[in-house]
């Protein structure tokens, strides 16, 4: 991949945030979830996709040597415009919630790919890409990124459940102390994975000034063991994974 290559799909990624998130008022989207294909609104945020895409593609032009030119320019245009349309009015029919938005972006992201493909003329790019995406070191980080989500949550719960039918604590939001939980312990993975194991503690220390006024308050020293218990668990079971794929990644195979 040339500098040019990776300056040109950089160019489409920018210009799909500006389209995406500077350049679309608030009432264009609420109006797009009310009136859905009968919005025009919607017609306009396609065309400013597809505006800013024909210039990105159109500098593109005088960049790359084997470009396909303004006609090129213009058909990219005109597919990110057609499938922003589409997939935004899909959107608009679904729930407001995170998952939706990601797979929205998902799907607007590799519509940029596939005419960045196409525009080069080549799926070499791709190719260490897929090597680098299926080697060991990848793949281990992966999954130990996703066993510190959801599986040591349930892990955690059920190590605490002896003690957890002790505690009530009202004035919490709805699983908020999981969200914490799984946060906390991909920070602390991050942090192992990249050698500042001194940080860890200064992300410790953190949580306990947080928490200290709430616990001092409630003045109950069964929900101050319970809460200590679970971070160190939380914490302690994330440095042994960290450093233990740490250990596995250096040794040699």
């Amino acid at each position: 991949m040339t500098p040019n290559e990776l300056s040109l799909l950089l160019g489409l990624v920018l210009a799909h945030l500006v389209g995406d998130f500077l350049l679309q008022p608030r009432h264009w989207v609420e109006e797009r979830f009310r009136l859905r294909h009968r919005s025009r609104h919607l017609y306009y945020h396609g065309a400013v996709h597809g505006g800013l895409t024909a210039l990105v593609l159109l500098v593109a032009t005088l960049l790359l040597p084997d470009a396909p030119g303004p006609a090129g320019a213009l058909g990219g245009a005109l597919g990110v415009g057609v499938s922003h349309w589409i997939i935004d009015l899909v959107k608009a029919r679904l729930p407001g919630t995170l998952r939706w938005f990601l797979l929205d972006q998902a799907l607007h992201l590799s519509v940029l790919l596939l005419i960045w493909l196409a525009w080069i003329g080549s799926m070499a790019p791709l190719e260490p890409l897929g090597a680098w995406l299926l080697s060991p070191g990848v793949l281990g980080v992966a999954a130990a990124y996703l066993i510190v989500t959801r599986p040591l949550s349930f892990a955690i719960a059920m190590v605490l459940t002896p003690w957890s039918r002790q505690i009530e604590e009202a004035g919490t939001l709805d699983r908020a102390g999981a969200q914490i939980g799984m946060l906390e312990r991909l920070l602390v993975l991050s942090l192992v994975l990249l050698d500042q194991l001194a940080a860890v503690g200064f992300l410790l220390a953190a949580k306990s000034v947080l928490r200290y006024g709430d616990l001092r308050e409630a003045r109950d020293r069964k929900l101050t063991e319970y809460v200590l218990l679970g971070t160190l668990i939380s914490v302690a079971t994330t440095l042994v994974l960290g450093l233990t794929l740490r250990l596995l990644l250096s040794s040699p195979v």
